[in-house]
This record gives C-alpha cells, structure tokens and sequence, in this order.
C-alpha cells in the first residue's frame, strides 16, 4: 500500500507532511467527493472483506467506493501513515421508522486526537447525512457545515451525533414542485462512546450486514456521493441529487427513476464506478436511507 496512490486516488495535490488540522480536514473532504459509500458488492455476489489491504485495492486501485468498515478503516490507516493519534471507534445507528437505535453496534467511525482536542472523522456513513469534515468532539455546540448543522450531545458518556435538517425543494418527474412536508426538525444519527475498538470486534457486524435477509444493505443496493455543492445517490432504481442551500435553508432535490439499462452507465458518468460482476438493483426495504 502507497501513500501516494491514495492521495492520486482522491486528487489530493496539497501538502501532507504535517498532521495538523487543516491537512486532515481537506484529505477529508477530498476523500469524501472521490471514494463513494456504496455496498453494490452484495448485490453483485461478492463479499466484502475486513481486510485492509483488499479494502485499499478495492478503493484505491479499483476506484470502487466502500461502506463504513471499508472507508473509515482505510481512512485510519491513511491518517496513522500521516502521523495522526488514531482509535477506532463503535456506534448504533438510528433508525427514524423503528425510533430506536441498533441493538449491536454497527457503524465503524474514528476519533483523532490533535493539539489537546478531539476529533471525530466519520467518511462513511454517506447520503445527505455525511460529515464534510472532522468534528471537534464538543457536546451541545453547533457545528454548521455545508450538508447543514451537526452538533453532538453527551449524556453519562454516551454521545449523540444529531443534524438539523434543512427545508426540501423536491422536484421529480411525477410531480410539479413541492416542498417536503416532514416535521421531522432533527435528525439523530447515531450514539457511540468513547471505548476503543479493535478492528476484529466489527467482524461480526460485517458478515451479519450483509448476509441476514432483513439487513437494510441486503435489501437495498446503495450508492451515494458527495459533490461540489450537495450529494448524489443512487438507491435500487431510484437516483436522487440535492444541491444543499439552493436557497436560503432549503435545499434543492431532483428524483429520476432509472431503467435498468440506464444503471450501468449512471454508475460510470454519476460516480466512476465501473462493476467486474453483473449488478442487480435492489430496493424491498422500507427504512430510509436518505
């Protein structure tokens, strides 16, 4: 593994031989515009590894994109390689339809230590609900980034990462304009703590992910990227595109469902991905993902 080639894999061009804030911060930011979160591996049959090395080639080398276990355990590696303090950590998903969090942890995420403060550096969990940078791990502080306001909240040393959602512009072809009509003000995210994790206690979480039937990343093919200026993705059939604050606290949303003769090269064009194997779109599931 090279250094160097991640950082051509992202087109990062700029100096990398100081681990200070603004250098984690714009690899981080690079990373999340070039490597996709995506599980399209289960619905190619193919397995995704725990390992890092097949991670690195997966993404690196074969400029495939990954889901959490796959981009924050290549980012770990990247930021150690750079001279970063770097401990992985564990957290529980929530869930809005059931309004509970994962039983089991489920989410790999990572906290970096730098300058006497810390920094949680998430780049993989995707849609409209990814960081666009590292959060100083501060509870009941605004953090405004340009996916909207992220903030965390401590309680008896559980930690909640909670967004602010913004109002939505929805436009698709089925419908004339409308506004999202959601109440929904705030999103909670996830909970995790700050007890350290080794990789091989997210073994488990990785096989279950993608093999249990009722599992959202088996039931739902996902892909989604961060832009310039918002996010696509593409979910079964259905490719979404937002382009935050299109107007003052309102993001902008355009719907298109795909045919499938369109998915393949939606992938090339939309998110540079081109697949080894046959891809079969799924969608059953009706948790959301975005």
């Amino acid at each position: 593994m090279d250094i160097k080639e991640y950082l051509d894999r992202i087109s990062y061009r700029g100096p990398h031989n100081k681990p200070d804030l603004a250098t984690m911060s714009d690899i981080f930011l690079h990373h999340i515009q070039a490597v996709p979160f995506e599980n399209l591996s289960i619905h190619c049959g193919e397995r995704i590894e725990l390992n890092l090395e097949a991670t690195y080639n997966k993404i690196v080398k074969k400029k495939r994109g990954g889901w959490c276990m796959e981009n924050n355990y290549l980012l770990s590696w990247v930021l150690k390689t750079l001279g970063y303090d770097v401990t992985l950590l564990g957290a529980n998903v929530f869930f809005p339809e059931m309004d509970a969090y994962a039983e089991e942890i489920d989410h790999l995420l990572l906290l970096v230590q730098l300058d006497g403060k810390s920094y949680i550096v998430d780049g993989g969990f995707g849609m409209p609900y990814q960081l666009w940078q590292p959060m100083e791990l501060v509870s009941g502080t605004d953090q405004p980034q340009t996916p909207g306001i992220f903030r965390f909240q401590e309680e008896s040393g559980t930690w909640y990462l909670e967004k602010v959602k913004r109002k939505q512009l929805v436009v698709n072809q089925s419908t004339s304009t409308s506004q999202n009509a959601e109440d929904e003000v705030c999103r909670r995210i996830y909970l995790f703590t700050l007890q350290p994790r080794d990789i091989e206690e997210f073994r488990s979480c990785n096989d279950h992910l993608q093999t249990a039937p009722d599992s959202l990343f088996v039931t739902k093919s996902v892909c989604s990227l961060q832009t310039a200026d918002g996010i696509r993705a593409l979910v079964g059939w259905k490719l979404t595109e937002m382009k935050y604050n299109y107007r003052d606290n309102m993001d902008l949303v355009e719907i298109r469902m795909l045919a499938d003769e369109e998915i393949e090269k939606t992938l090339k064009e939309k998110f540079n991905i081109t697949l080894d194997k046959k891809f079969v779109p799924a969608n059953t599931s009706k948790l959301s993902v975005f």
